[in-house]
């Protein structure tokens, strides 16, 4: 008997993946557990174990392509002998012996057949085999969603063949998909799921915002290309999953969050001479104390301070979600794209555990080894482009964070300091923020004392 392995839930908010490498062939063996699939997704690399034991009779989908949760990746050959879905064991492909352990022939284990069981004809005609009118809706039911899972049907088709949920009956959501909805203003008991039984993804949500369903602020997550072939020649390539991913996290962060920014300069020629002198110290704990590292312990602090920073809006309850926790995410360049792992408790962790703790993520994530959940949570977000020379820029808030702090390349400038010019090491520093919640005033506030903490060693003994 064949069964069907399906692309199991992946996460929170993690609806598709793309295939990077089969571990399996079409013949394999496979055991319970046993990983079949490595997928990319939610900017990492995740195996996929089968979820019970058979003989990998087809592959559905190739490297490199894009799979849903629910979509089918495999299916598997039951082995001769093991248990039936009505939990008896199931008989050999083998014709059964006979009483005197002579094997019947097969004219006779035919003509047996035959009489045991009326023609098929026969059995249609029959009142008893005709399915009641519930079990034919049934029936289409199922295959209509099955279709719809596989791609057959267009969800524009299903939605008008779909009959419409009762005003008392809950929409068949995820709580991550129902959150995703009241962030982008959309009404989740408005949207037609095309999933199994109606179920509601977040692709079918955009779908709904990009159809001209309400939505909170901003164009269209995409727009119609023109054709550019009468300028030249073109290529398409797709979107890696990383690429994708970041596609629409800065997309939907520009849309949500009216974002201003706050430029400042941190003079950190004290403080760099401080890191070269317990860079052994970090060095022997296993760590390498960066200048991130130490703006992570500088941020940490001002968090503390002005706890508006460490915060969401919540658009559809008007209200703002404070975060008594302190966890840092630090934008990690990689073959893949940019990854952004985050460091738990920075506020309870010295600099020499932080320079450890970024080195070990900073490591992870250009192995591509991160967790999905290594990735989540963070309260405000560290992207530092000075190490490859970029100056002063904007980036743009990770949402659902609230602020963002991009650290540019540091120069040595002439700096009027205790009565003359001397030459300092200034670092450039901007903060973008969430308009809605944090004022022009408040972003004033916080640079400077981010600037002066850095600038002062005494004053980062305790930032966190």
């Amino acid at each position: 008997m064949a069964k069907e392995f399906k692309l199991p839930e992946l996460g929170e908010q993690v609806e598709s993946a793309s295939v990077s490498k089969i571990l399996v062939s079409e013949g394999d063996q496979v055991e319970p557990e046993q990983p079949v699939m490595e997928l990319e997704t939610d900017k990492a690399v995740t195996e996929v174990p089968c979820d019970s034991a058979g003989i990998v009779e087809r592959i559905h989908v190739k490297e490199g392509e894009d799979v849903k949760v629910g979509q089918v990746l495999l299916t598997l050959k039951e082995q001769a002998g093991t248990d039936g879905p009505d939990g008896r064991a199931e008989a050999e492909p083998e014709a059964e012996p006979e009483a005197d352990g002579k094997e019947a022939a097969p004219e006779q284990t035919a003509a047996a057949h035959a009489e045991a069981e009326p023609p098929a004809q026969a059995r249609k005609k029959a009142p008893e085999a005709e399915p009641a009118e519930g079990a034919k809706a049934e029936t289409a039911d199922a295959e209509s969603d099955q279709r719809a899972a596989e791609g057959e049907v267009e969800p524009e088709t299903q939605e008008e063949d779909e009959p419409r949920r009762g005003s008392g009956e809950p929409a068949p959501a995820a709580p991550s998909v129902r959150r995703f909805a009241r962030e982008v203003g959309a009404d989740i008991n408005a949207v037609s799921g095309s999933g199994p039984h109606g179920r509601i993804s977040v692709a079918d949500v955009k779908r709904h915002v990009q159809s001209g369903g309400s939505r909170g602020g901003g164009a269209s997550v995409s727009a119609q290309l023109p054709d550019f072939s009468p300028w030249g020649e073109t290529e398409r390539k797709p979107m890696g999953a990383v690429r994708r991913l970041t596609a629409e996290n800065t997309a939907r962060a520009w849309s949500l969050a009216p974002q201003a920014t706050q430029f400042g300069k941190a003079d950190v020629t004290e403080i760099e001479k401080l890191r070269q002198r317990f860079q052994e110290d970090a060095e022997q704990a296993g760590g390498h104390l960066s200048l991130t590292v130490i703006l992570v312990k500088a941020l940490a602090g001002a968090l503390k301070k002005f706890p508006r920073f460490n915060a969401s809006v919540d658009g559809a309850r008007n209200e703002i979600v404070y975060k008594r926790y302190c966890h840092i995410g630090l934008a990690v360049d990689t073959e893949r794209g940019l990854l952004v792992p985050v460091v738990r408790d920075a506020d309870r962790k010295n600099v020499i555990e932080l320079a450890v703790a970024v080195k070990e993520l900073t490591r992870r994530a250009r192995d591509g080894k991160l967790g999905a959940d290594e990735m989540r949570g963070g309260s405000v977000t560290i992207t530092n482009a000075g190490a490859l020379g970029g100056d002063t820029f904007m980036p743009i808030v990770n949402w659902p964070e609230v602020a963002i702090l991009g650290v540019a390349r540091a120069r040595i400038e002439p700096v009027f300091h205790n009565g003359q010019f001397r030459p300092r090491t200034l670092l450039p520093l901007t903060l973008s923020y969430d308009h809605r919640v944090i004022d022009g005033a408040d972003g004033v506030r916080f640079m400077q004392w981010l600037v002066a903490v850095i600038e002062d060693p005494i004053k980062m003994a305790w930032a966190g």
